[in-house]
């Protein structure tokens, strides 16, 4: 439906635990296909510091953590599309006499075929020296080679608290700052009481205080490292129905404002909102580029489990109508109703998709005209259409200085300076009254001024001479 206005117009003026991260995968439209799924890299580290030595649950946090791994492992090697590497720590030196707060190694490269020294290097790990993690997750965002479409997850095993005066927890939020990770987990391998709390700061923590448990928390990371987690964004109407579309949506991380995620909002050919993946391991911020733009903070998924996102995006249209040539390219300013900040800037006889409320128009011709309460309605279009312009022929015998002045209500005020080089000028106007004050550049007395008042009516020329 449309609606014409009609206008009277106015003139006017991770110590602890397991930390599992991902790297987004830089997606590329190519055409209409759809992108490639990404190569999924998960790079663990693994503790072997002397803490790992203790006995636990009838055997060895060391021993333990070897079966789990390695079961891990044999899970990841039958799947298609994934690479493992192996970093270690504290295994390089005793921690006596002196520590070495940077004893850690990258042991086995990410390759497609590495499984075997995968093994072999789990098989050959012994708990020796001590526990630099806020240095060896420093060293980690070297361990991925460069890739353009590459999932990227850290996961990082461990019993012992930071030993090297490192900040584990200022490692991840610089991590997370920069775009390298999402935000970390944090598994505790029997760990003590007195030590949980202070691992909060580096990301989601899990307890595992059974093997069990912990087999139950490895599980969870790499589930949620393999598997997509969906969601659907309902841009609401007046109505409350998903009828909205065709905007972009901006993800972001809602800690570190980190960009995620870009994508054009469609309706399937359902006519429902499509599908949209979305890693699970963030908390988001998203941003619907409507004019003026919705946003919705602290967006939460659960991992493998269908999200619904909801945000009230009512749109209506305005179109602003120039009948005559002489105002092609005509352009007009719209902000919110009683705002100041530029919400867009119209070009005349294109219509703009607007939120649903009272705008104000400011239109750039001369004089400008502002159309003040402008209401856009749910799925209708406001027309907006101005008075046809009028033409000023001025003509000047030699060039000179001279000002444009618009004439109401006994005063007048400034328009437009006319060219000094120039002894003839067309001038599109509104109709209203006008005054052009001028001085030839070879007058050199003030009493030469010369005064022409005028006045311009819709779809006529004025003669304007100006000697």
């Amino acid at each position: 439906m449309n609606k014409t206005r009609l206008l009277r117009v106015r003139p006017a003026f991770v110590s602890i635990g397991l930390i599992a991260v991902f790297l987004l995968p830089c997606l590329k439209s190519f055409g209409q296909s759809k992108p490639e799924p990404p190569l999924t890299r998960i790079l663990f580290v693994f503790d072997c510091s002397l803490s790992m030595s203790k006995r636990w649950e009838g055997s060895t946090n060391m021993d333990i953590s070897k079966r789990i791994l390695n079961s891990a492992i044999d899970s990841l090697s039958r799947l298609k599309n994934v690479q493992v590497a192996l970093r270690m720590y504290g295994h390089q030196n005793a921690v006596q006499p002196n520590r070495n707060c940077k004893d850690t190694r990258l042991e086995v490269p990410f390759s497609s075929g590495n499984w075997g020294a995968l093994r072999q290097k789990i098989r050959e790990a012994q708990p020796k020296g001590t526990t630099p993690i806020a240095y060896t997750l420093e060293q980690c965002g070297a361990d991925f080679p460069a890739c353009s479409n590459c999932r990227n997850i850290i996961v990082l095993i461990t019993d012992g608290v930071e030993e090297c005066d490192g900040d584990p927890c200022a490692v991840s939020a610089a991590l997370q700052s920069k775009g390298i990770v999402l935000r970390p987990f944090v598994i505790g391998v029997g760990l003590d009481e007195n030590f949980k709390k202070t691992f909060d700061c580096v990301g989601k923590f899990f307890d595992a205080t059974s093997e069990k448990s912990f087999k139950t928390a490895m599980g969870v990371i790499i589930s949620q490292a393999l598997n997509s987690t969906t969601a659907q964004v309902n841009l609401l109407d007046t109505y409350g129905k998903p009828t909205e579309t065709n905007a972009t949506l901006s993800f972001y991380d809602d800690k570190t404002g980190v960009m995620k995620y870009h994508y054009m909002h469609t309706l399937n050919h359902r006519g429902n909102p499509d599908t949209i993946p979305l890693d699970p391991l963030s908390t988001y911020r998203m941003v619907v580029h409507t004019v003026p733009p919705v946003e919705k903070t602290g967006i939460e998924l659960t991992p493998g489990k269908h999200t619904l996102i909801a945000v009230d995006a009512p749109q209506g249209s305005v179109l602003l109508k120039a009948s005559t040539t002489d105002y092609k390219g005509l352009k007009a300013i719209l902000r919110k109703k009683g705002e100041k900040e530029t919400l867009v800037v119209l070009e005349a006889d294109r219509g703009q998709r607007l939120l649903t409320g009272k705008y104000d128009l400011e239109v750039l011709s001369m004089p400008r005209v502002l159309i003040p309460d402008v209401e856009v309605s749910q799925s209708k279009t406001t027309t907006l259409q101005i008075p046809d312009p009028g033409i000023a022929n001025v003509q000047m015998n030699a060039p000179g200085y001279g000002q444009l002045l618009l004439v109401e209500k006994n005063k007048t005020k400034w328009l437009y300076d006319l060219n000094e080089n120039f002894t003839r000028e067309n001038i599109v106007l509104q109709p209203g009254n006008y005054m052009i004050v001028f001085r030839s550049k070879s007058a050199k007395e003030t009493i030469y001024s010369i005064t022409r008042e005028f006045r311009i009516e819709s779809g006529q020329g004025t003669q304007v001479k100006l000697y």
